[in-house]
């Protein structure tokens, strides 16, 4: 019998069954708040279906830390490649029997005149005092306009298309961008045998292991994840700074693009004319790599300080010296010459079904830790929501406390219906919600 919502009522509903959804669900659970979890496809969709084989976290396995789920796999210093994660997804939801429903699509949110909201899905209706959206930040993928310049015998799909290298014609290949997903793709075809030509931009770039540990672990000792996002002056800016690029592949290792280039791969400055069949590219690779390396440094800087400060008696390790450098590089590519694009250039937001004024000029949700203007309506899982951990499976759990503990605030006491009888959580007060930490 398929699922029915028509004329149904739940104290809080949560749109999106992906790790933050579900976090938010535990957290619910566990204060006795009777909701529901709507997820368009399956649980963890993301992961199933936007990913590519041989992709893998780029944060250990330790830092998976969903509310009431920490890793307790035999490998915590791996990295879990895709069906791994789903399967943990997986295993999350049956964990706290989640009231998760899947294949459904919200269609339209809109507000009471009397407080409270209406969901339209495509199972019908249902009134919630509280809603979460939890629908994640890469929704729409993006590709350039000048894709569509391209000529016709070029295949083109985006990152979240890519599988393997064996699903692409054979021939060379371009990949556009180098944030996690570009370089990662690059590394993978590379690997495959396949030549490769890399437009870079200016994504940062970070190693994988400093001074006897990942740098992730320094990272999170130092209190980089748990860094609030009101701790900087250009917060707007700081949401949108790329993520470094380093990878989790094969035990985890450095992405070095100055590495690929003196095995090959050819390396070029940001796309930006396409012109029959001529792509031309910015002369700024030298710029781009420099700066990626500058980063990766200055995060090696920042680790010395803390091991100085702390007094910790660690060895140290010779610095990251160039291994190639794009002297008299091309600036030009025949489009001839490959056979194929993979367009690693980032997702897009789709927030159209929410007919709630909680949006800035560029769709951007207006929310102070996830918190908006219009009462009862969250996001939750966004990047820097309100720290570096925010959306990660390192961060997300301390979000949707967060959350959690808003809507325990705010729920109608008058409402016997909103609350299940099971006594809720005391949750942490905002002095307490982020751990004492050092941060360098």
């Amino acid at each position: 019998m398929t699922f029915q919502l028509d004329g149904s009522y739940r104290p809080v509903l949560v749109v999106g069954g992906g790790q933050a959804g579900l976090s938010m669900s535990h957290c619910l659970t566990t204060a006795g708040i009777g909701h529901l979890v709507l997820e368009r496809q399956r649980a963890g969709h993301e992961w199933r279906t936007r990913r590519w084989d041989s992709f893998c976290l780029v944060t250990p396995n330790w830092q998976c830390a969903l509310p009431g789920f920490p890793y307790q796999g035999s490998d915590p210093d791996g990295f879990m490649v895709r069906d791994e994660i789903v399967g943990y997804l997986e295993d999350y939801v049956r964990s706290f029997d989640a009231p998760l429903v899947e294949g459904v699509t919200a269609t339209r949110l809109c507000r009471l005149p009397g407080g409270g909201f209406r969901l339209s899905t495509s199972a019908g209706e249902v009134t919630a005092d509280h809603v979460v959206v939890a629908t994640g930040p890469y929704q729409v993928p993006l590709k350039p306009r000048l894709a569509e310049r391209l000529p016709g015998q070029v295949v083109q799909l985006h990152s979240s298309e890519y599988r393997n290298p064996g699903r692409l014609p054979e021939g060379e290949v371009l990949v556009v961008g180098t944030g996690q997903s570009g370089c990662q793709i690059a590394e993978d075809l590379h690997l495959a045998g396949r030549k490769v030509h890399l437009a870079v931009g200016s994504a940062p770039r970070v190693a994988r292991r400093y001074r006897g540990r990942d740098v992730v672990a320094w990272l999170h000792d130092m209190g980089y994840y748990a860094r609030g996002i009101d701790e900087f002056g250009d917060a707007e800016a700081v949401r949108l700074r790329a993520n470094h690029y380093v990878t989790g592949r094969d035990g985890g290792h450095d992405i070095d693009l100055r590495e690929f280039a003196k095995q090959g791969m050819e390396l070029y400055g940001r796309l930006v004319s396409v012109q029959g069949a001529e792509l031309s590219f910015a002369d700024d690779l030298r710029r781009n790599l420099d700066s990626a390396d500058a980063t990766s440094e200055g995060i090696k800087d920042s680790i010395d300080k803390f091991i100085s400060e702390q007094g910790l008696n660690v060895e140290r390790e010779a610095r990251y010296v160039p291994v190639w450098e794009p002297a008299d590089r091309p600036r030009t590519l025949d489009a001839s010459k490959i056979s194929a694009v993979v367009w690693s250039t980032g997702f897009g937001r789709d927030h159209r079904w929410i007919d709630v004024p909680v949006f800035d000029g560029k769709g951007y949700p207006t929310h102070r830790r996830g918190v908006t203007s219009c009462p009862g309506l969250y996001f939750l899982g966004l990047p820097w929501q309100y720290t570096w951990g925010s959306g990660r499976f390192c961060g997300v759990a301390a979000d949707a406390e967060y959350l959690a503990r808003r809507i325990v605030e705010g729920g109608r006491a008058s409402d016997v219906r909103w609350l299940s009888g099971t006594p809720v959580t005391t949750y942490p007060s905002d002095a307490e919600w982020v751990a004492p930490r050092t941060v360098a």
